[in-house]
C-alpha cells in the first residue's frame, strides 16, 4: 500500500494547484511524480510539500475541472434519480425499464489530470436507478466499451441473472447488449458494478452506480440525495489511491457546497464502492444524524455523526439542520480527506 506521502507525491498536479508541489508529468496517464519545493515555516499554503495551511493541500483556490468537457456535474448527480420508463403489465404490475451503456472516457479528474475511466452512461458513478419493491425490472445493457464487461446487481434474483462470468448470460463482449430482468427485493439502499476480472479495476476504472428499491409505503418526504465514495488510483497499480471523492469529482462539494434547509429533513443515500482501501467513513460538522444500514429497516440502528463502511455496504443519514451557516463533511480518515474526500453544506432559510 502506498504510504500518506507516496501518495501526495505520485499525485502531481491535482494536490500541487495548491500546496506548492512542482506539477510533474502524466505520460500515457499511467504515471505521475513531484516535487517538493522548500517548506514555509509558517505553514502557509504554496510553499512545500507539507503545505496547505489551515486548510490542507486541497486545489480548492481557483482552478476547477471542466464539466462540460466531462460531460456530467457532481452537483446535478447529487439529486439525479432515474425511475426509468414505466408500464402496466397485463395482470396490473408495473414494468419499469432503463437503459445503460458502458463506455470508456477521459475524464478530467482534477485540474489538469485526466483519468483513463470505464464509465456506466459516460459518467462516475454511473446512475442512481430507482424504483419500488414488488416492480419487475429490466435493465437493457450494451457494451460499448472495449472491454468485456457484466452489471452485477446487490439484491435477490435468479442466478442467471446475477452478471457474473460463467453464470447465465455471463460476460458481455464489446458491441454485445443483454438485457437484465428481476423483481425489485429486498426494498433498500444497493448499488451496481460491473464483475469480470479484475474485478477491482474495472470498479475502480468507474464501473458502478447506485441501486435503491424504495419501500412499498414511501419514506417521509425529504430532501433527497445520493453520495457515492470512491477513490481515483491514477497510476493504475493496483497498490492505493492518489485521489479520493464523492460522486466523481474530488473537492467538487467544498467549490459548490449543497446547499439545505434549516430544519428539513434531509434524507442521504451513501454507498462506499472504494477500491484499495479496506474501509471509508463519513462524518459530519455541528450536528447528527439517524443511520439506516443498507435502508433495508425503516427503523434506525444509530443516532451518531460518524459512520464506517467497507467496500459494497451502504446506509441511509438522515437529518435536520437546526442551524444557519457552513458545516463540513468529510471521510473521518483524514488522508482521505485531504486527497479530496471532503465537502461543505451550507444551511439557508
Amino acid at each position: 500500500m502506498t504510504s500518506s506521502i507516496g501518495r501526495r507525491f505520485v499525485l502531481g498536479g491535482a494536490v500541487a494547484a495548491s500546496t506548492g508541489l512542482a506539477l510533474g508529468t502524466l505520460p500515457g496517464r499511467e504515471s505521475t511524480t513531484a516535487r517538493a519545493e522548500a517548506p514555509d515555516p509558517s505553514g502557509h499554503a504554496g510553499h512545500g510539500g507539507h503545505g496547505g495551511g489551515v486548510s490542507g493541500p486541497t486545489f480548492r483556490k481557483g482552478s476547477v475541472v471542466d464539466h462540460v468537457r466531462n460531460g456530467f456535474d457532481p452537483t446535478k448527480i447529487l439529486r439525479d434519480f432515474d425511475y426509468g420508463r414505466t408500464s402496466t403489465r397485463p395482470d396490473g404490475r408495473t414494468l419499469r425499464e432503463w437503459d445503460v451503456f458502458a463506455s470508456d472516457e477521459d475524464i478530467e479528474i482534477a485540474p489538469g489530470v485526466s483519468f483513463a475511466a470505464w464509465t456506466l452512461n459516460s459518467r462516475i458513478p454511473g446512475p442512481t436507478l430507482r424504483c419500488r419493491e414488488g416492480e419487475l425490472l429490466r435493465v437493457n445493457f450494451t457494451n460499448g466499451s472495449k472491454h468485456p464487461h457484466t452489471l452485477h446487481f446487490h439484491g435477490i434474483h435468479p442466478a442467471d441473472m446475477d452478471g457474473i462470468p460463467g453464470i447465465g448470460r455471463g460476460v458481455i463482449n464489446p458491441g454485445e447488449s443483454f438485457t437484465y430482468e428481476f423483481d425489485a427485493t429486498p426494498f433498500g439502499l444497493h448499488l451496481f458494478h460491473c464483475h469480470v476480472g479484475p474485478l477491482a479495476e474495472h470498479i475502480a476504472r468507474g464501473m458502478y452506480g447506485t441501486f435503491i428499491v424504495d419501500p412499498p409505503q414511501p419514506r417521509p418526504p425529504a430532501d433527497e440525495m445520493v453520495m457515492v465514495m470512491h477513490g481515483y488510483n491514477t497510476t493504475f497499480d493496483g497498490e492505493g489511491n492518489q485521489l479520493y471523492a464523492v460522486n466523481g469529482i474530488p473537492f467538487h462539494y467544498m467549490h459548490e457546497p449543497v446547499r439545505v434547509r434549516r430544519n428539513e429533513l434531509v434524507r442521504i443515500y451513501l454507498v462506499n464502492v472504494l477500491e484499495y482501501d479496506p474501509i471509508n467513513s463519513f462524518h459530519i460538522h455541528g450536528n447528527f444524524f439517524d443511520y439506516y444500514p443498507t435502508g433495508t429497516r425503516l427503523q434506525p440502528t444509530e443516532f451518531t455523526d460518524t459512520i464506517v463502511q467497507g467496500q459494497g455496504q451502504r446506509g441511509i443519514c438522515e437529518l435536520r439542520f437546526p442551524h444557519l451557516g457552513q458545516y463540513m463533511f468529510h471521510a473521518h480518515k483524514t488522508e482521505f480527506a485531504e486527497l479530496g474526500w471532503m465537502g461543505m453544506f451550507e444551511v439557508v432559510e
